[in-house]
């Protein structure tokens, strides 16, 4: 299938299963089942696997695209699909030789298995690089572990989950790996719920999860390279362009009211169609950041030089395109509000705007954006920008 075909499929779904369902999936916090069982249907939890996997062999841009797509019609469903991929995306670029991890692909391609993922642990807070939890091993290559996860999201719904802990017992906080445990192999005990403003779907509550396995779960590369070169910039496009999908809906509908209001007089263009403009000015803008950030991490990918990652540079605009877009997400979203008028305020109007909104809020909440500044403020000093 060629991707423009397969991108009317996920518009139609989009249509037809995604966004009658978001309305409820908001209402009671629930698990976007529906939609997440139609995206199965295409075979869209296995896209970024390479073809020579089985998979479609998409592109990094392919699946922004792809969540951008999707985050028209409902934030939630888009962020499962998104966090789903990062997973994917460790284990894409980080099986080596391991044939545990290259069966398993197999099996992601035949079941269209959701990855969840616990890197957040009660006791460090949002610090992905330090872990409490290790993995205990015996002596017949087998291990066991406990998590203090604050948040999992979509854990209960989830086939396999992928965690960080210490390499062992010993081991000190930073020296982490990332291991993959499929359904069968643990256990969640729910420490928090998940009754917030916005992106209810997700259902992000917090678990202790206990879980064993064999050491061949553990994938080959450290988790830091993981996370510089796959988790970290892949996390942050995908974001992005789900945010951007967000705000693309609400400047449509923003352009909807404005046509309303202009047939009511033909005569003279109404003033809400200046901050139309303007409004569809910061799309672009937010738009171009995230075409130029996934381009360059694109060309890295295909270019295979692992040193490129420890630039400064780079993770420096990475932290800003999560930053610039989360921010700009918000003003879009409430410009689109204030083109709309009260209706958008509204639950029940063909132009609520009501939960993107609540959804837009959260963006700069997941991994605060004052700790991304923090960082950055750190990497800037060590940097040395050339001309």
């Amino acid at each position: 299938m060629e991707f423009k075909q397969l991108l009317d499929e996920i518009r139609k779904i989009g249509q037809e299963v995604i966004a009658p369902n978001a309305f409820d999936v908001d209402e009671k916090a629930r698990f976007p089942e529906e939609s997440i069982n139609a995206l199965k249907g295409l075979k869209l939890l296995s896209a970024y696997v390479p073809v020579e996997q089985g998979g479609m062999g998409l592109s990094l841009l392919q699946i922004a695209k792809v969540c951008e797509v999707l985050g028209h019609y409902c934030g939630s469903t888009a962020m499962i699909y998104a966090m789903h991929k990062i997973q994917v995306a460790c284990i894409v670029h980080h099986q080596g030789d391991s044939e545990y991890f290259k069966a398993y692909i197999q099996k992601l391609v035949n079941e269209q298995r959701l990855i969840a993922s616990a890197t957040t642990e009660i006791g460090i807070g949002g610090d992905l690089r330090s872990s409490i939890c290790a993995v205990q091993r015996d002596e017949s290559d087998g291990f066991t572990l406990t998590k203090k996860a604050p948040v999992i999201s979509y854990g209960l719904s989830a086939d396999d989950l992928i965690l960080t802990a210490r390499r062992h017992q010993d081991a000190a906080k930073s020296d982490q790996v990332h291991v993959l445990l499929q359904k069968d192999q643990f256990e969640l005990e729910p420490i928090s719920g998940w009754d917030t403003l916005g992106f209810r779907g997700t259902c992000s509550s917090g678990f202790i999860v206990t879980g064993s396995g064999n050491v061949d779960q553990i994938l080959p590369s450290p988790f830091a390279e993981i996370l510089s070169q796959t988790m970290h910039p892949y996390a942050h496009i995908t974001w992005a362009s789900l945010w951007s999908g967000m705000a693309a809906d609400a400047v449509n509908m923003a352009r909807g009211a404005v046509r309303n209001q202009a047939r009511q007089n033909i005569d003279s263009p109404p003033i809400s169609s200046i901050r139309l403009g303007e409004v569809d000015s910061q799309l672009q803008n937010m738009r171009n950041n995230i075409s130029a950030c996934a381009d360059e991490y694109q060309a890295m990918l295909i270019k295979g030089d692992d040193e490129a990652y420890s630039n400064f540079g780079f993770g420096i605009r990475i932290n800003n395109l999560k930053i610039s877009s989360s921010q700009l997400l918000v003003d879009i979203v409430g410009q689109s509000m204030l083109i709309c008028g009260i209706s958008s305020y509204r639950n029940d109007s063909q132009f609520s705007l009501s939960r993107h909104i609540r959804d837009a809020y959260g963006a700069a909440l997941m991994v605060n954006n004052d700790r991304i500044l923090l960082h950055n403020s750190t990497l800037l000093l060590m940097h040395k920008e050339t001309v």
